[in-house]
């Protein structure tokens, strides 16, 4: 009876371990001087605010540290592979790899491993676990960091379901008032109804919102009816928390939290739509880079150049730094230009993935 051969051999165990090895080292260091620097730079607030050192450590620092892991995922996988397969290319077990018939298609299979555990790692960190850890870090943040929030958002219009509409002057959110609220209903492109008051409020023990002052026009029917009060109490599909601190909002949500309410603001006629996307798109490409970047990494680190481990990581850090850059200027088209927000978070990983392919071709030679 012939057996069949292990998938994974000693060569490919050797790579993996060397590899993780690298990257969670990598990550260790850099984020130890991040919190040194964090530190030293937010000390005065936590001390001027009276942060208390049990909300310094578990609420900000240990929600931080996964939060900075993954955000630098990508940079972090690239760097470790040019350093341990330069590491190898320069002790000639690469060329003893090579020489034993391996091929160098054969040899990117242990990478790719990797890549894929260190991939799938960042996937389920973003989506699942990441998302809770950033609301108390970022209400840490906004506590004790940022102080009181105040909205200055003017002539509020709002879709609140198909055919329903409302508008505010201005909204207080320390008191949960919008003033000059209004609401209107349309059928068949047609308004139907009318509600203007002096301001609406939101009543935290019935968790609904309390219409003050009003009357409503009513243009249903034939004739016109018109009908007052001084208050009446109405459900609306709005929370006070949309009139709250909208930064990094997306990044507390979950896979699903994040696409109801990406199709939830679709819905309303919310205009910053577009950063809640580049958000969705973020977490599937940038754990797909580190397949493209883990690639260039063997193939520019597999063979021995002049310059040796320095010049290879001086390349790779030019390589990934221009990476994050060129991101970061794809998603201001997406924000300030109009530019498709899948296309602005993928085109990085296209170009990139050519340069990969490239590089594969030239080092596989």
């Amino acid at each position: 009876m012939q057996l069949s051969k292990p998938y994974l051999k000693k060569i490919d165990i050797y790579i993996i371990k060397k590899f993780l090895g690298t990257f969670f080292l990598a990550i260790a260091l850099i984020i130890g001087i991040s919190i040194v620097f964090d530190i030293s730079e937010h000390i005065d607030e936590f001390i001027s605010r009276h942060a208390p050192l049990h909300a310094i450590i578990f609420d900000f620092y240990l929600n931080f540290i996964p939060y900075f892991a993954n955000l630098f995922s990508s940079l972090f996988t690239f760097i470790a592979v040019i350093y341990f397969t330069s590491k190898m290319a320069y002790n000639s077990e690469i060329i003893a790899i090579l020489a034993s018939g391996v091929t160098y298609k054969r040899l990117m299979r242990p990478y790719m491993i990797g890549a894929g555990i260190i991939a799938a790692m960042s996937w389920v960190l973003g989506n699942f676990v990441i998302p809770p850890a950033n609301t108390v870090r970022i209400d840490f943040t906004n506590t004790y960091l940022k102080g009181e929030y105040n909205n200055n958002d003017r002539n509020i219009h709002r879709q609140l379901e198909p055919g329903l509409y409302i508008y505010m002057r201005n909204y207080n959110n320390k008191n949960d008032v919008g003033y000059k609220f209004s609401i209107e209903k349309f059928k068949d492109h047609k308004l139907v109804s009318k509600l203007i008051s002096d301001y609406v409020k939101w009543d935290r023990d019935k968790k609904k919102w309390v219409i003050h002052n009003y009357y409503i026009r009513d243009l249903s029917g034939p004739d016109e009816k018109i009908t007052s009060g001084a208050v009446i109490d109405t459900t609306l599909r709005m929370k006070p928390e949309d009139f709250g601190r909208q930064k990094n909002l997306e990044e507390t949500m979950n896979y699903w939290e994040l696409n109801h309410y990406i199709e939830d603001l679709k819905l309303r006629g919310v205009d910053n739509v577009v950063q809640y996307e580049i958000e969705k798109h973020k977490r599937t490409s940038g754990p797909f880079s580190t397949f493209i970047l883990s690639i260039i990494g063997v193939a520019l680190a597999s063979r021995k150049i002049r310059g040796g481990m320095g010049l290879h990581l001086g390349i790779g850090l030019l390589l990934s730094f221009s990476y994050i850059m060129f991101l970061q200027v794809s998603t201001v088209f997406a924000t300030k230009g109009g530019m498709d927000p899948l296309l602005a978070v993928w085109i990085p990983n296209f170009l990139y993935a050519i340069i990969a392919i490239f590089l594969y071709r030239w080092a596989s030679k």
